[in-house]
Formats: structure tokens, C-alpha cells, sequence
């Protein structure tokens, strides 16, 4: 009989305790301690494995564990010299996967009580003569309310107190640490955070005596200007690195061998299809375990890991984003690649302003899958072509662009609507009130403009309708076309149907005199670059092309 399926189970012991499904990654435990690195740090996306990683290795290695019998019949208990090591070591483990707050106090406040609990679950330090009185004070007054320069030494103190009991140094964990760094960009407070994290890492990783070795897991790999500045012996593992690459995640040998166990032989093609996808280094075929788990305890394919986060960074880059990101994610919907430079240090200063830090994030947080890598010997950089991961991750996208639009989703359908039914009448109401509304929802540049704020807006217009349109239409834009690159063309899947070209204009008050005048100038750009080509090659009669000019003026919009 299969074993259970214990959804959202990350901690170890309780995992083999209560003999629940576990697919063996002890054999990281192994690479990594033979590796001889002093402070190693994973990145891999949410939901692939670290925080259990995480454990197994505070359970295998902590003194509190010795002669647990967890690990007797798994690959790593094959090891002899590993097995010398079981219970060997004092484990400082700490989380910051649940620090999500809205402000720095907050942040810093929850960040200082995970410290003190630290400190309360060693209190017996602090008990008998081991510490002198002055050891003692310190020990007793960890709170939240020390200053900074305090609580950033509060873990390599406490790393010093745990060498005194047991005579041996201690081994660091520190799972999602960038959790708080992320909050802390959408937020608003990355510098106020910035700072005070460098301190507290700097103190622990590096200038510590009592560290034996340490890990750090996370999303991204942030800027080392940003908190690793002083960390010189940081050995970083990134989606890219040939490390570790089947020790996070399910490989797909993995994958089937559960799939045959638990009755569904017969759905790998459709599993392969949802939730395969990622690579780690040269490794493809690896699979997210939230789905897979989810999955088998259900049988039902549905978008689970994609839906595990509230995106809100990802939501925020793609909507006001350029032009040319728009375009690019437009080809990504499509089932196209694209080509861009990846730097796996993410500068988030960067994010709002350089493409490639977009698509190095997102290649980092699992929705990006590296489908080939090409080396430039002239300039010694790579450039990698990227696609969406899978069909769990397109979806996901999917439903964040409909959710652009969900406030005022009536006024945007019925202009859909409309425009299918050529009432251009109909068309310029409910234009009118969507671009109102989301102008500014599109445009969170630092300079909004007259200029940025139309371009910004159609763009994601044209993703709306992607989303909305695929099943009736192929929707291509910024493509060449006759003499030109047109800004829209709708083809229909059904030869019956009509075929749609926009050209999108800015009111140019040199040029013109009304928004009338920019209307007659997109439309007389379409007749004269022949964007209608595209659509006639294909065997689309011209009486069943129409042509639409949106003209711009602020937040006016024209139609005609």
C-alpha cells in the first residue's frame, strides 16, 4: 500500500516518523559536507525542497538528534565516514520564511524575536558558571529592543556559548533568507533593511569563530553590494549551477516510479505536460514536488504550485513594465522564446529599470525555463533563450493579466465585444472608461507621460486580449507586415470570422489639430504600409479585414 501524502509536512522527523511519502535526498547531506565549503548558499524556487532540506540536515548533523534512527536506511547511511558525523555537531537553525510584514519596525521586530527564541530554546546556557557575568547580562537582555550593533552579534554570541557547552563549533542553517528582503522592495523599505541585514550576516558568516560551516537557502541571489558585501567565501549555487542539481525537486525517473505506485501509470504524458519543466544546471525533467504531491493526492491537474504565492512582485514588474517587456511576455503567452543576458545577482534597484534583471528573476523563481545557452567568445557573455516553464505557469500568467483588468471587467469584455461587432460607437464608451481606469495602473514609471502612459497601457491592453481572444484568434503585434510593423492584427482561427488591425497613435499637436486628425493618420499608416498583407497571404479576403485607429491624447482615447 502506497504511503500517505502528508501536504505541506516540511519538517523531517516528522515526515519519516510518521512514515509519510519521501523521495531520498540524503545524499545532499554527503555532497555538501564533503565539498569543504565554509558558508554555501542555495537558491532554488519556493516550494522545490529547501525548508525539508533544511531540517534533514539539522537532524542529521545536531547533537539533540544523535542515535535518532532517522537516517538508517536511506542513501546517506551508506557512507561510513557520514555516518561518524550523525549527531555530532551543535545546530543553529533559523527561518525567515514567515517575515511578511508591511513596514522595517515590523520586519526588524520579528526578525529580532526569531533571535530570542533562539536564546530561549538554549537558555540553559546561561544556567551554572559556563558563562561569566558579563556573558550572562548579555545573554539575558536579547530582545528586540537592543540596538542594532547588539542583535547583529546576538547569533555569533550565541555560536561562542554553544562552543563553551559542547567544545565543538557550530553548524548555521538559515532557510528563505531573503523572504524579508523581498517584502521589503514591494514595501518600501529595502534600505532601511539592507543595512541592517548586512550587519547581522557579516557578524554571523564571516567573522565568526565558532562557525563549522553554514547554509543559507533562498529565492534569488541578492547583490552582493547589498548584504553579502564583506562575504568573501560564499560559495553560491544558483538555478544555473551544476551543484546539487537532483538533490531539490523531483527528477522525472522520481516522478513516474510515484506516479506507478499510486495508480496513475497511465497520466505521466499529462503530468509531464503541467509540471515538468525546470532545469538545474544541465539537469532537465525536474518537477516541482508541491504539484506532484498535490497531485497524487488528488489526481487532479490543476495549477497547484503556481497558485502558492501571491505574485505580487512578478504582478507589479510585467504591469508597468516597458514596451519591449510587454513584448517579450506577449511572445512568452505565445509559446515562443526569448533572448536575453542573465545575471543570477539580482539587483532589485535594477528591476524597474533593466529587462534582463526581470527575466534573471524570474528565471530564479522558477517561472522562466532555460531552453538553450549560446556563449559569445568576442564579448565572453552568454545569452540564454528562455520560455514559460510549463502549462501550471502559463496558466498562472493567464489569470494574473485577467486580474489587471477584474475591477472594470464588464467595461473591458463589453469593448471586446464591441470591437468584434464592429460598433465603433460602443467602442469609444467603453474604451474610454477602461483607459480612464487604467492608465494609471499601467504607468508606474518614475516619470509618467503623456507619451509613456499610452504605450504602457495598449501594451498590456493587447496581453488582455491574448488571454481573452486565443481560443477564436491568433493575436500577433509589433510585427513586420508589408511595408512596416504593425502594432496589432487579430486573425481569426475561423476563416469565416472577421480579421482585426489596430494602430495605436499619440496626439502630436504639431501635426495635428484633434484627436480626429491622429485617428486618420493610424489608420492612413495601415493603408499605406500594406499591414492588411499579412492577413490576405493567408487567404483572408480585404472585405473581411477592418481597420481600427486609436488615437491618444493623456487619458482621451479615440476610436475610429
Amino acid at each position: 500500500m502506497p504511503k500517505s501524502i502528508a501536504i505541506g509536512l516540511q519538517d523531517f522527523e516528522k515526515v519519516r516518523r510518521h512514515d509519510a511519502f519521501y523521495v531520498d535526498k540524503t545524499q545532499f547531506i554527503a555532497d555538501w559536507w564533503l565539498s569543504n565549503d565554509d558558508v554555501t548558499l542555495i537558491t532554488r524556487p519556493r516550494r522545490f525542497g529547501k525548508t525539508l532540506t533544511v531540517s534533514m540536515v539539522e537532524q542529521f548533523f545536531s547533537i539533540d538528534c544523535a542515535g535518532s534512527g532517522l537516517f538508517n536506511d536511506l542513501k546517506i547511511w551508506s557512507y561510513e565516514k557520514m555516518r561518524a558525523l550523525q549527531g555530532s555537531y551543535p545546530v543553529i537553525s533559523l527561518s525567515f520564511s514567515d517575515i511578511k510584514e508591511n513596514s522595517y519596525a515590523q520586519v526588524r521586530g520579528k526578525l529580532c524575536e526569531s533571535i530570542v527564541d533562539l536564546y530561549n530554546h538554549y537558555d540553559f546556557l546561561a544556567e551554572g558558571d559556563l558563562l561569566n557575568e558579563r556573558e550572562k547580562e548579555y545573554f539575558n537582555k536579547v530582545s528586540s529592543k537592543m540596538e542594532d550593533s547588539e542583535i547583529s552579534i546576538a547569533i555569533r554570541r550565541l555560536s561562542g556559548y554553544l562552543y563553551k557547552y559542547y567544545h565543538q563549533k557550530v553548524i548555521l542553517l538559515l532557510d528563505e533568507y531573503d523572504t524579508p528582503m523581498l517584502e521589503a522592495f514591494t514595501g518600501g523599505y529595502w534600505n532601511e533593511l539592507t543595512s541592517f541585514m548586512r550587519s547581522l550576516f557579516n557578524a554571523t558568516f564571516k567573522n565568526n569563530p565558532y562557525m563549522e560551516r553554514a547554509i543559507l537557502t533562498g529565492i534569488t541571489r541578492i547583490s552582493k553590494e547589498s548584504i553579502f558585501s564583506d562575504l568573501n567565501t560564499l560559495k553560491v549555487v544558483t538555478t544555473t549551477s551544476e551543484e546539487y542539481a537532483d538533490c531539490f525537486g523531483f527528477t522525472e525517473s522520481e516522478v513516474f516510479a510515484a506516479l506507478d505506485d499510486y495508480g496513475f501509470s497511465d497520466k505521466k504524458q499529462d503530468v509531464r505536460d503541467w509540471y515538468d519543466g525546470f532545469s538545474f544546471g544541465s539537469m532537465t525533467g525536474i518537477y516541482n514536488p508541491w504539484s506532484i504531491l498535490n497531485f497524487l493526492d488528488t489526481g487532479r491537474l490543476e495549477p497547484y504550485w503556481a497558485n502558492t504565492s501571491s505574485n505580487t512582485l512578478t504582478n507589479t514588474l510585467i504591469r508597468s513594465g516597458s514596451k519591449d517587456i510587454k513584448i517579450a511576455f506577449e511572445a512568452l503567452l505565445h509559446g515562443s522564446t526569448i533572448k536575453t543576458r542573465i545575471d543570477e545577482q539580482i539587483v532589485y534597484s535594477q528591476l524597474l529599470e533593466k529587462e534582463s534583471s526581470i527575466w534573471s528573476l524570474f528565471l530564479a523563481s522558477g517561472y522562466l525555463k532555460v531552453v538553450n545557452k549560446e556563449f559569445d567568445l568576442q564579448t565572453g557573455r552568454s545569452v540564454y533563450e528562455l520560455s514559460l516553464t510549463n502549462r501550471e505557469v502559463r496558466i498562472m500568467f493567464e489569470d494574473l493579466i485577467h486580474c489587471w483588468f477584474s475591477d472594470y471587467d464588464s467595461n473591458y469584455n463589453d469593448f471586446v465585444k464591441s470591437m468584434l461587432q464592429n460598433d465603433k460607437k460602443a467602442m469609444n464608451v467603453y474604451m474610454s472608461r477602461v483607459a480612464l481606469n487604467t492608465f494609471s495602473f499601467f504607468d508606474a514609471g518614475n516619470k509618467p507621460s503623456e507619451e509613456s502612459e499610452p504605450e504602457r497601457f495598449y501594451h498590456g491592453f493587447v496581453l488582455g486580449l491574448i488571454v481573452d481572444l486565443a481560443d477564436r484568434y491568433a493575436i500577433q503585434s509589433n510585427r513586420e507586415s508589408g511595408l512596416g510593423r504593425y502594432d496589432v492584427i487579430l486573425e481569426p482561427k475561423n476563416t469565416d470570422s472577421l480579421a482585426f488591425i489596430i494602430e495605436f497613435k499619440v496626439f502630436d499637436p504639431d501635426e495635428e489639430s484633434s484627436l480626429t486628425d491622429t485617428v486618420q493618420r493610424a489608420l492612413r499608416q495601415i493603408e499605406d504600409k500594406k499591414y492588411a498583407a499579412a492577413l490576405t497571404a493567408k487567404g483572408i479576403p480585404a472585405e473581411s479585414i477592418r481597420s481600427y485607429g486609436f488615437a491618444f491624447k493623456g487619458k482621451q482615447v479615440l476610436i475610429g
